[in-house]
């Protein structure tokens, strides 16, 4: 269903300068992180693909909204969308 609503209300865009850069703050893992939960997955989910524990995860999240000025998973998740690290899932 948000699949849906991410397809139809926020369009994939080519990074700006500023976006890039901020981006650019993750690493490696944490883009990761984004990424997945940009896809859906919970923190046990993360945790169990990555070979962490859910604590390493939550860890991840926090510093990816503190560094990204995140109030929460729903602009995590259209963030991941809108810079095109999470494509349209298939129909």
């Amino acid at each position: 269903m948000i699949c849906r609503l991410l397809e139809t209300f926020v369009e994939p865009r080519p990074l700006g300068p500023e976006q890039a850069h901020e981006l650019e703050a993750l690493t490696p893992t944490e883009r990761t992180v984004l990424t997945l939960m940009g896809q859906g997955r919970s923190n046990s989910e993360i945790a169990a693909e990555l070979f962490v524990a859910d604590t390493t995860v939550r860890t991840h999240v926090r510093h990816i909204f503190q560094k990204l000025g995140l109030r929460d998973r729903v602009q995590a998740v259209v963030l991941a969308y809108s810079t095109g690290l999470v494509k349209s899932a298939p129909s």
